[in-house]
């Protein structure tokens, strides 16, 4: 009876021992691992708006940069137009106040009609005889000639007259070392007499700041590069920083002698 007893008893602990192994004990930390969420899984969506957040940021600085380009220039031109405009405008627009008449861009129209008459003028013998005897008094005054001077010289420089305009052709020098060129304007031409002979030197203007303020170089007219430009797109690269140049510059002289190194000096 002993023998049968001790089996039972070791047959119920056996059942229990399964049983425990079966059904975990409350409390364990195996059942708040499994009744958490996974990290990666509560993660994704906060990671998935971050990511759409920060293409849509990319994406609307782009276009709103690309709407600042587009429209910079357009807004730039049409407020100096009409400031342009304002400003011719009210050369005569006082006058017509007084009489009465208030009708906008009739001023601008009278100074445009005015300057075309003027220009009309002088361009006759009576006109030239005029402005002659006007720019002799004028170069007499101490301190008015150097401006008029100054300021003459930068509007013969767009004269469609050839005869007068200061800048005669555009011109590519090699400055300041070799391989690399500056940009400029022959303005006329000088003979230099040496114990050698006679040289014949390009006086080219170099402009380094806008227009009217620049180097002067002689150059000799075979070491002077003529691109297929006109002086108007030259000045137009120049006042544009050069970003209305063209992609490609024909030489007009092909034949040019190469330079001797000796002559330019390395920096």
């Amino acid at each position: 009876m002993a023998d049968d007893k001790g089996a039972i008893v070791m047959v119920s602990r056996g059942r229990e021992r399964d049983l425990e192994l079966l059904i975990p004990a409350a409390g364990s930390p195996n059942d708040d691992d499994s009744c958490k969420p996974s990290s990666s899984s509560a993660s994704s969506p906060q990671t998935g708006r971050e990511t759409f957040y920060r293409v849509f940021r990319s994406w609307a600085s782009k276009k709103f940069m690309t709407g600042c380009v587009i429209l910079f220039p357009i807004a730039i031109t049409f407020y100096i137009t009409w400031w342009f405009i304002h400003f011719v405008d009210g050369f005569f627009s006082p006058i017509y106040a007084q009489l009465g008449i208030d009708i906008f861009g009739l001023g601008f129209a009278t100074s445009v009609s005015f300057i075309f008459l003027v220009g009309v003028f002088m361009s006759s013998w009576l006109g030239a005889s005029i402005l002659a005897l006007g720019e002799w008094f004028i170069k007499r005054m101490p301190f008015v000639r150097h401006i008029y001077n100054a300021s003459k010289q930068i509007s013969s420089a767009i004269s469609p007259d050839q005869n007068t305009k200061a800048f005669k052709e555009v011109a590519i020098i090699r400055h300041p070392r070799i391989g690399e060129y500056a940009f400029g304007f022959i303005t006329s031409t000088v003979t230099l007499q040496n114990y050698s002979g006679e040289e014949e030197l390009c006086c080219v203007y170099v402009p380094t700041n806008h227009l009217y303020i620049g180097d002067v170089f002689l150059v000799n007219s075979q070491d002077v590069i003529r691109p297929n430009l006109s002086v108007r797109e030259g000045i137009e690269i120049v006042v544009s920083g050069g970003m209305s140049m063209p992609q490609i510059l024909s030489i007009l002289n092909p034949h040019i002698q190469p330079i001797d190194s000796r002559r330019m000096t390395r920096s």
